[in-house]
């Protein structure tokens, strides 16, 4: 996925559409000239609705679309004829996708499911014709009810990205190296900070034609929680991966420290994150030999480790197939 066609994020102004206006009508016809109330009712306003679409990976097509209107109902008529709805305005979203209040920060709902549908702008209810009003003590009402406005106003819609690995780790520890190794992902690659600034995801191989999504998501930095770095941004996309691969590169000066700090920066932004399950990959380990390996392995923090050089293609099957069993372990 090309970074600069990643967006995960949109504000967006939605407008629903005003319920038509009960009728107040009476029945006239040839013999009946005093007939009673037979206004109909007036029909709803369009809803703003979003749905899953299993085809859509970003929220790129709603970049440049941020104002979404759906049609007015119409006013109900004589023969207890109700008015045509509105006409709903559907928005199309990738699975994953959070809509909020951009006011209260207010979590809406979240798009789960291709073909799933939610009711982000409910559109105005159609009024009653004076047909509902009639009683023994009043049985011409003059009056009917008037249509509801419908709402107008800003919402957000963020992405969490749907994949079953999920890459943790600080800036330059070679998340990116590795899901273009494993995948056919092409993330830009560079030596120095902050390279991948938006997911990328790839497609993982593995025996018998299986296979499962790898997402490479922007490193983190202490104090992300806080929304330092790309902080929250970063921090939302990890909620939705069932495993954790954190990478620490071999040469790093504290491994030990390096994991801690990750784990924190999880829980700190949400404590659920730490029952995921989680593997820790030492990057670059070409550069170790045996002896330093088993050196460094009683200094490494009390997680299931392996040591990987993606450029070297080193342990990269026993990385596969240690995830791969954490997928589909009961």
């Amino acid at each position: 996925m090309a970074s600069d066609n990643f967006v995960d994020y949109v504000k967006i102004h939605c407008t629903s559409g005003n319920g038509g206006g009960g009728s107040m009508h009476y029945r006239r016809e040839k013999y009946i000239p005093k007939g009673g109330p037979d206004g109909g009712d007036g029909g709803r306003g369009g809803h703003v609705i979003l749905r899953g679409n299993a085809q859509l990976w970003t929220l790129l097509h709603l970049k440049y679309s941020k104002h979404i209107k759906a049609g007015h109902g119409e006013h109900g008529s004589g023969n207890l004829k109700s008015g045509k709805q509105g006409e709903d305005r559907y928005i199309e979203v990738p699975i994953g996708t959070v809509a909020r209040d951009p006011e209260t920060q207010e979590i809406l709902f979240e798009v789960t499911a291709d073909g799933q549908e939610k009711i982000l702008v409910p559109g105005g209810r159609g009024g009653l014709g004076n047909n509902h009003f009639k009683s023994p003590t009043n049985q011409s009402p003059q009056y009917a009810q008037p249509g509801e406005p419908g709402t107008e106003g800003w919402k957000i819609l963020e992405l969490k990205v749907l994949a079953d690995v999920g890459l943790v780790g600080f800036p330059n520890a070679g998340k990116s190296t590795l899901l273009s190794v494993l995948t056919a992902a092409k993330p830009e690659i560079a030596d120095y900070p902050f390279t991948t600034l938006r997911p990328n995801l790839g497609i993982v191989s593995y025996r018998d034609y299986r296979s499962f999504i790898m997402a490479d998501i922007p490193g983190i930095i202490e104090g992300a929680h806080e929304g330092k770095g790309i902080g929250h941004r970063f921090l939302r996309h990890i909620e939705r991966n069932a495993v954790l691969l954190f990478m620490i590169s071999a040469d790093s000066d504290n491994i030990q420290e390096e994991y801690q700090i990750l784990l924190r920066e999880l829980q700190m932004y949400n404590p659920d994150l730490l029952y995921k399950e989680r593997l820790l990959a030492i990057t670059k380990s070409d550069m170790l030999d045996e002896e330093l390996k088993e050196e460094m392995s009683r200094e490494l923090p009390d997680i299931e480790t392996l040591f990987i050089s993606s450029v070297a293609q080193e342990g990269l099957t026993e990385l596969k197939d240690r995830l791969w069993a954490m997928l589909h372990e009961s």
